[in-house]
């Protein structure tokens, strides 16, 4: 499955004109892995061993474009750094205030909300994202 989704992602980009480098296709190939919700940081020092002459900021050059691309979201939840999600399917998030991990989670009810968000109010509406926050269960046995 992750293989699909890099191979998707990579001729995607392709098809848009974006020139696949080592860096880039290394990036994406950690977005589809099962890193969830990584920093750019993250991304940085789980690649800098591959890539010694790589810097934070081509990581995040390379995330903008993948973000313009439709690749990966932008998420910012109120903390200094923004996390990426590589984009696979309209999907919400759990976020514990605990220890900050986050989760995803899909529920299709709410797929709904954008036409009923429109009929309501006359908007045309892009989009829409929720977030639900909370304790995760390691943080909740950590209390007790």
């Amino acid at each position: 499955m992750a293989n699909e989704m890099l191979d998707d992602a990579v001729r995607s980009l392709r098809d848009s004109g974006v020139r696949m480098t080592p860096q880039r296709h290394a990036i994406l190939e950690y977005l589809t892995t099962g890193h969830t919700h990584p920093t750019a940081d993250d991304i940085y020092r789980a690649l800098e061993h591959r890539f010694p002459n790589m810097s934070v900021a081509t990581v995040y050059n390379n995330l903008r474009v993948f973000r313009e691309k439709g690749i990966v979201e932008e998420m910012n939840y109120g903390d200094a750094s923004s996390r990426f999600d590589f984009v696979t399917t309209r999907h919400y998030h759990m976020i514990c205030e605990g220890c900050g991990k986050i989760v995803d989670f899909n529920y299709p009810v709410l797929d709904d909300v954008e036409t009923v968000a429109a009929h309501l109010t006359g908007f045309k509406v892009d989009r829409h994202r929720l977030e639900v926050y909370g304790t995760c269960p390691e943080c909740q046995s950590n209390v007790q």
